[in-house]
């Protein structure tokens, strides 16, 4: 036996809605909405490839240059751990021995992150309103002008106005 689920519809018109199943396929293939489920995988794609680049890549000369900081293990404690007391060596151990902690160096990091994303996006934007302003056509050239007695509309090659019957200039 098949069972399908029909849904009453809310509409003032008192009409029944269609199959919710069939309502659902209907939007879900809407054009819009898989353009953005496929702009959200990418855009995740995107934003581990960034958290690799600035983790692995970015951050590791910067902390060799500020006297071999590791940006990962910058914290700071606020309350020492039950199961061990501090100091901790890494932000990995004071969590393990259930410290407080202010992970400043994961947060430079983030933030380091989002710039990089942000300028992605700012790029792409910009590319994409270079393009749309390269298809945009250029102002039609006109093919009429005023008859400077009757002021009717004429055609721009005219000598004569219809309308009034004066001699123009040639144009």
């Amino acid at each position: 036996m098949r069972y399908i689920l029909k849904v009453k519809s809310h509409r003032r018109d008192g009409k029944e809605g269609g199959l919710m199943l069939k309502e659902f396929k209907e939007f879900a293939m809407r054009g819009n909405v898989i353009d953005m489920a496929v702009g959200i995988i990418i855009g995740a794609a995107f934003g581990t490839i960034v958290n690799s680049i600035v983790a692995d890549v970015i951050m590791p000369p910067i902390g060799l240059l500020l006297g071999n900081v590791d940006f990962s293990n910058l914290f700071i404690l606020l309350k020492q751990g039950a199961k061990a007391p501090g100091p901790y060596e890494s932000l990995a151990a004071a969590k393990a021995a259930g410290a407080v902690t202010m992970n400043i160096g994961l947060f430079i990091n983030t933030v380091i992150s989002f710039v990089i994303v942000a300028f992605a996006i700012f790029l792409l934007i910009k590319s994409i309103n270079t393009l749309k302003r390269k298809q945009e056509a250029p102002p039609a050239v006109p093919t009429t002008k005023d008859c400077p007695y009757c002021l009717v509309s004429i055609p721009i090659k005219a000598t004569r106005c219809p309308h009034c019957t004066s001699e123009l200039k040639a144009a």
